[in-house]
């Protein structure tokens, strides 16, 4: 599977850009992730919103499983070099949409501890009509209004 095809690409190579004018501006950019690439044997997950100019350097939300998502940059070659068992690699999600700031991702996981179980609480705010997700420009220091996470990203 190619993981960055040409338009994916092109959006995130134009969101590389606007984010540098911004930090040169010292104004905030804060788009919503472009594509999301998972390892299918388990919990590893990444939401990129931007390519630098090297068009090996994405800029997003990283979870390797651990409980502890990241906002960081990482390798599209290193994560397209990963083999798992059954001859599978890392895959790029085709139905992933999302309309929601990087930034509430960001909050949304670290609260809930990985992008799985932040993308099951935002798909239940936005077709609940709750807003999607805590005030990014606070800090969360409590998951006390989550709910009870007894299994799997659906709570099975």
């Amino acid at each position: 599977m190619i993981l960055l095809p040409p338009d994916l690409r092109l959006t995130l190579r134009a969101n590389g850009m606007a984010r540098r004018a911004c930090d040169e501006q010292g104004r905030r950019f804060d788009p919503p992730p472009v594509v999301k690439l998972f390892n299918p044997l388990g919990a590893a997950t990444w939401l990129a919103t931007a390519l630098a100019e090297d068009g090996d350097t994405l800029f997003g939300l990283a979870d390797l499983g651990f409980g502890c998502p990241e906002l960081d940059c990482f390798s599209l070659s290193e994560i397209a070099a990963v083999r798992l068992p059954f001859g599978l690699g890392i895959e790029r999600d085709l139905t992933f949409a999302s309309t929601v700031a990087l930034s509430v991702w960001v909050a949304s996981a670290r609260r809930a501890g990985s992008i799985l179980w932040a993308e099951t609480l935002l798909r239940r705010a936005t077709q609940g009509g709750s807003p999607p997700g805590p005030d990014p420009s606070q800090e969360i220091s409590s998951t006390q209004d989550l709910p009870y996470r007894s299994g799997g990203p659906d709570g099975g």
